[in-house]
């Protein structure tokens, strides 16, 4: 490969780390420690942040459109201005000469539209920032503080439900839906990135960093997610719904009637519908369903639920399949409710209702959805209903200072570890130990960046290994260096000394640095906690310094060939 040819490879290298590694460069020097506060805070936080400043703009503006209506708004409305633009070309209007407080309410529809155009600023700012975050890397539990969590599953209540001994495969199925279910609840708190992995056959370990309630926690994890089919009673639902656009006051916030309670048939009750908003959090949308007390169908019975088309009309459905005995079930609730609304409820919420156009069995779709309505109710037949229950069996909870103190320890540590390789490399190999000193600082950078792009955790151990790895990865330069030395004895010129070194210290770097690649591999796969972050990291730490001893330091040699038109190499004291 020509030098020009592994020039380029070179800066598609870095260009990729450097790609990968900016979400992180954002996160930890670019944003506002207030941005990042509202950032890691849960979904309901920064709906009312949205919701409060966008109201406190409205606000403003209206006043400014009083106090001061001919003067020029000010630059830290341009996101409304935008919005304004924006409106007026929908509605075909001509922009404004000037923007002021008062033309920019004037573009809206009413009041209402111009409060979501600024809700909509923040909520956007706010979830991108959100989103810069979960592409950063992330700090471990040792170095940010949080807590973790051992969770116990118990299998033989699902035995007991299924009423059989579980197989293998009954048992593996049960702990990785519980697993994704945990994932699922757990994101509620606006916590991205939490450790959650199974231990052994029957435990899961949950680790969350950053400050977070552990009571909170811990009634995520042990909540039951109750998820049932109910059939809904369409005549009294239309009943309930006309009454209350009468009487919109006669409705507690159980659902239970406060007039006319004759509407709602004995055994039937009153349910809200909830839709997800767009921060991803149940809202009430002011429609009731009365539906069956009884659930028809409980949704412990699902087996599998997946998004699927239509082969008629290529709409998304959700198919689902059901245990032998739900499918029984299932059949005999179906077949006696044909044409009637099915509703999905979890945790006495509806979530989805459907109209059973035939009877279904162990397997059946729900139809009439779009594909983000799909991809929603796939999930909740998929996690809302734990398959197993669950006993916290530890909690830990580490502070934040002694996370601050780990991460101050761990940067000395490296910073000191690279100054003294440095210095070594300086003093012992004079010019050529700046071509390692470059390597390495690479190296550093290119480890940093794989870490990004895998979006892994950064652990104390991590480190460790990245400190361990500053010290082995040299190893390659100085058997690099003593190869050239050995050639410049020779009296071989400066071109065919650095050639005939590098060639020959190949493949004792290349077995060096597999061997090490292969013990870390096993360390990693086979594991955890701890050892597999160092384990990782270590790997991460030999493939780079590949790439940096053999290849980036060769082609800084042969620019100081080529470019400089050196002719000796500053390699050592006793070769001139």
């Amino acid at each position: 490969m020509s030098k020009f040819k592994r020039f380029l490879v070179f800066l598609a290298v870095i260009g990729c780390a450097l790609f990968f590694l900016w979400p992180t460069i954002r996160w930890y020097f670019m944003i506002p420690e207030n941005e990042k506060a509202l950032a890691m805070g849960s979904r309901e936080q920064i709906r009312e942040y949205a919701l409060d400043f966008a109201a406190q703009d409205i606000r403003e503006l209206k006043k400014l459109a009083v106090e001061k209506a001919d003067e020029a708004l000010a630059d830290e409305y341009d996101f409304m201005v935008g919005a304004a633009k924006k409106a007026n070309k929908e509605y075909g209007r001509k922009q404004p000469a000037s923007w002021t407080a008062k033309t920019v309410l004037l573009s809206f529809e009413n009041e209402k539209a111009a409060l979501d155009a600024a809700e909509g600023y923040y909520r956007g700012k706010i979830m991108g920032v959100k989103d810069i975050r979960s592409d950063s890397i992330q700090l471990g539990l040792d170095l940010s503080g949080g807590m973790s969590v051992v969770i116990q599953a118990n299998l033989d209540s699902v035995k007991e439900r299924m009423g059989r001994e579980l197989s293998d495969a009954d048992r593996e199925d049960s702990m990785n839906r519980a697993l994704e279910i945990l994932k699922s609840r757990i994101d509620t708190f606006g916590l991205t990135e939490p450790v959650i992995r199974r231990m052994g056959e029957d435990q899961i370990y949950v680790e969350i960093p950053g400050a977070a309630d552990p009571e909170r926690i811990k009634s995520i994890i042990m909540g039951k997610g109750r998820l049932a089919f109910h059939i809904v009673d369409a005549d009294a639902t239309n009943a309930v719904q006309a009454f209350l656009a009468q009487n919109p006051t006669a409705i507690d916030s159980a659902g239970n009637l406060l007039e006319n309670q004759s509407i709602v048939p004995a055994g039937f009750v009153i349910r809200k519908y909830y839709e997800r908003d767009k921060y991803g959090i149940d809202q009430f949308t002011g429609r009731y369903l009365v539906v069956d007390q009884n659930p028809g169908l409980d949704g412990n019975y699902v087996i599998s639920a997946q998004v699927s088309s239509d082969s008629m009309t290529g709409s998304p459905t959700v198919a689902f399949k059901l245990s032998k005995e739900g499918a029984d079930i299932f059949f005999q609730l179906t077949t006696a409710n044909k044409g009637k609304q099915m509703a999905i409820l979890l945790d006495d919420k509806v979530k989805n209702a459907a109209t059973i156009q035939d009877a279904i069995r162990e397997s059946g779709q729900i139809s009439g959805l779009d594909s983000e309505e799909a991809e929603s109710v796939s999930k909740l037949l998929r996690t809302a209903a734990l398959p197993v229950e669950l006993e916290v069996g530890s909690q830990q909870a580490i502070g934040a200072s002694l996370g601050e103190d780990a991460i101050r320890e761990g940067a000395n540590a490296l910073m000191w570890g690279i100054l003294f390789v440095f210095a070594f490399m300086l003093i012992y190999y004079k010019g050529a130990g700046i071509n390692a000193m470059i390597a390495q600082l690479l190296n550093l950078f290119l480890m940093i960046g794989i870490l990004s792009a895998f979006n892994l955790t950064l652990t104390l151990p991590s480190v460790a290994g990245f400190v361990l790895t500053i010290g082995m990865s040299v190893d390659a330069n100085v058997i690099i260096f003593e190869r050239i030395k050995e050639e410049l004895h020779l009296s071989k010129g400066r071109k065919a000394s650095i050639a005939a070194g590098f060639n020959k210290a190949f493949w004792a770097i290349i077995d060096g640095n597999i061997t090490t690649i292969i013990a870390a591999l096993f360390l990693a796969l086979l594991g955890s906690g701890p050892i597999q972050g160092f384990a990782v990291s270590l790997a991460i730490g030999n493939a780079s310094s590949l790439f940096t001893a053999l290849f980036v330091s060769k082609l800084i040699f042969d620019f100081g060939t080529d470019v400089f038109k050196s002719k000796s190499v500053s390699i050592s004291w006793r070769v001139k």
